[in-house]
């Protein structure tokens, strides 16, 4: 036989080599979907970090925002269903720049019949349902600008929701301001996109009036004018301010709305006076006004004609309002950190009483403002109302919409969930016509503990964890959460609420652990409180406060729409003898990846469980680790506690059945 030369023997042998190896890496690759170079690669966020944004997630030392001040008085016409009303805006440019013009929201333009939401609404409808109305949209009859000591009208250039004003002459920045008086009107629609509306009771319509005035767009440092249109889904991006409203009602009416009432003794009966000021000092609900005082001529001060009720809120970003003569009343106090007392109170139909349903709303409203401001953050508002309507759960400064024939749990879910928005994104100000998951899912996150603790767990089911329900929705998940609202798949948007809670819980319970995690997310709610952020600040807060590279864990639960399949693989002894210890293989056949945690139960009954950092992912889907056994290992389970979305189960067991106890 010829000798072969080294040049053939090299080629032949990195192909054998190739086939061999290859071969393997191909079955691998069957199976294994996991890169770990997609997952711990370098992450350049688009917002990057500087004197505004720091890079540890705080407001950089030269952090602005402008700020609004509004004035209103607005009428409501029960005879024509409208709201006829003038607004005052007082608008603060602290930013760097020069406006030369300024954008307002006109949202009550989603119900023109030629609206984009409602030429974007599927032919079947939605829960939004926009549809339009004959009557719907706002109807601008001027705009006057103060600028300077002068004063002129403008011709304000509208685009569906958004109303552009050009200056005759630019805002100054730092500090400069510049006045906007608006006289407008729109029909009240009867079903408001679930976010206000009319609804029919017995004795009379519950009007829930909310995106009633032309307000501001936010500019900021991100994305100078923020002036995507309201569709219907995408809720609310709006500046701080103070507001000061009066409402022009029929005098047969009670009216609620956020803030204080300035005016008791001009549109309260004594004994309506001197109820609220016993239920100021109670903890049990008061009843202010019952069912059986509804319609009667001495439940108002007067019968004919109307009372303007006159409301303050400060540091605030929105108003909302409701108003019937059908509204039974009650309240209670609320019990804050500091030692300081507000009020809690609800209005609801006839229809709605009972100890099973509205009868126990302010006491639900109640425990849970005082869980999230013991929790979290101190409620800054004196008092908070929730108001049962047509609105199936709507939220506002102050003020809450909730579906006016819920009973029990389902009232108690909707109340704190629509309350807990006061944290999210009422307080920690995020855009919500961009990033939904920054406030629902936020505010899910927290109102699972307010669940846990409410009445002893009167409604807690700890056996319904997120981690079951999100598998299932994510076989199909077409959408990651940075998906603007309006982009999202409609079959997907509720993962902007359980996704992103069960991601908070992951990150508590599995990746930082609770003292951890507690101490960076109070640092990101301490930052940005009455402020703006991104979705970039919480990210770095969070990383920066726990001392913890997340990028991975922010990449892959945030931006994509992978999945989990976490699996044990295989069970090995050293020399084959159990007593020297065992060889665990795991691996991670999905893209996403996470801790693993264990539970290793040995034939002599010792039961350990092991938690193994991310990090054994670093450099690629395989993973074998020596577990000191001293027997046979009978069982070895992956998250036992299930607190992941493991999309395949089946394969996180090993059983040997060879093994007895």
């Amino acid at each position: 036989m010829p000798k072969l030369n080294s040049k053939f023997l090299s080629v032949l042998l990195s192909s054998v080599v190739f086939l061999v190896f290859g071969c393997k890496a191909q079955k691998l690759a069957d199976t294994i979907k996991y890169n770990h170079q997609d997952l711990f690669g370098p992450i350049n966020w688009p917002v990057p970090a500087n004197q505004v944004r720091s890079a540890n997630g705080s407001p950089g030392p030269q952090y602005w925002q402008n700020k609004v001040d509004y004035n209103i008085h607005a009428i409501l016409s029960e005879k024509d269903t409208s709201i006829n009303s003038k607004v005052v805006i007082t608008y603060t440019n602290n930013s760097p720049d020069k406006l030369d013009y300024l954008w307002l929201q006109l949202d009550q333009n989603l119900f023109k019949p030629d609206s984009r939401g409602a030429a974007a609404t599927p032919i079947a409808g939605d829960r939004f349902d926009v549809k339009g109305f004959s009557r719907g949209g706002y109807h601008i009859a001027s705009v006057t600008i103060t600028y300077k000591n002068k004063s002129y009208t403008v011709k304000p250039v509208i685009t569906d929701a958004r109303m552009q004003l050009r200056l005759n002459e630019p805002v100054n920045a730092n500090g400069d301001k510049i006045q906007i008086e608006i006289n407008y009107d729109f029909a009240i629609p009867l079903y408001g996109a679930d976010r206000m509306g009319r609804l029919k009771t017995r004795n009379g319509y519950i009007y829930e009036v909310a995106q009633w005035y032309p307000r501001m767009c936010v500019y900021d440092d991100v994305e100078g004018w923020n002036t995507l249109p309201y569709m219907g889904l995408g809720e609310f991006y709006c500046e701080y301010g103070n507001f000061d409203y009066f409402i022009t009602a029929p005098a047969d009416m009670l009216v609620f709305g956020s803030g204080d009432l300035q005016n008791p003794a001009e549109v309260l009966t004594k004994t309506q006076i001197s109820r609220l000021e016993t239920a100021r000092k109670s903890d049990q609900t008061v009843m202010i006004v019952d069912k059986d005082e509804i319609g009667k001529p001495e439940t108002h001060l007067k019968q004919n004609g109307t009372l303007i009720w006159h409301f303050n809120m400060k540091n605030s970003r929105d108003v909302a309002w409701a108003a019937s003569k059908a509204f039974m009343w009650d309240a209670a106090k609320v019990n804050l950190p500091s030692g300081r007392k507000a009020i809690s109170q609800s209005a609801y139909p006839v229809e709605s009483s009972g100890n099973n349903s509205w009868g126990r709303s302010t006491e639900y409203l109640k425990n849970s403002i005082e869980i999230y401001s013991k929790a979290y953050i101190e409620y800054p508002w004196n008092s908070a109302v929730s108001i049962s309507g047509v609105a199936l759960g709507m939220e506002y400064p102050g003020i809450i919409f909730c579906l006016n024939n819920l009973k029990n749990e389902n009232l108690w879910g909707d109340v704190t969930h629509e309350i807990g928005h006061n944290w999210f994104p009422m307080i920690v100000g995020s855009n919500e016509r961009k990033f939904m998951w920054q406030d629902e899912g936020f505010n899910t996150f927290i109102n699972q503990y307010a669940s846990e603790q409410f009445n002893n767990g009167e409604y807690y089911h700890p056996a319904n964890r997120p981690s079951k329900v999100i598998t299932r929705a994510m076989q199909n998940n077409q959408d990651p959460l940075m998906t603007p609202p309006e982009a999202m798949n409609m079959n997907d948007y509720g993962l902007y609420y359980i996704k992103t809670s069960l991601c908070l819980d992951m990150l508590r319970n599995v990746v930082l652990g609770p003292d951890r995690f507690d101490y960076a997310f109070h640092t990101y709610i301490n930052r940005w409180a009455l402020k703006h952020p991104q979705p970039y600040d919480f990210f770095r807060t969070m990383n920066d406060a726990s001392g913890e590279d997340l990028n991975w864990f922010w990449k892959e639960w945030f931006f994509t729409t992978w999945k989990l399949d976490q699996v044990v693989t295989d069970v090995k002894y050293v020399l084959g003898t159990p007593s020297k210890g065992s060889l665990i293989t795991i691996e991670n056949r999905e893209k996403i990846a996470m801790p693993v945690d264990l539970q290793i139960t040995q034939e002599n009954g010792k039961v350990e469980n092991l938690h193994l950092p991310v990090e054994i992912w670093q450099r690629g889907g395989t993973w074998t680790f020596k577990y000191p056994s001293v027997s046979r290992i009978q069982s070895v389970v992956i998250d036992p506690d299930l607190q992941l979305p493991d999309i395949n189960r089946s394969n996180n067991n090993f059983s040997d059945k060879r093994s007895t106890k």
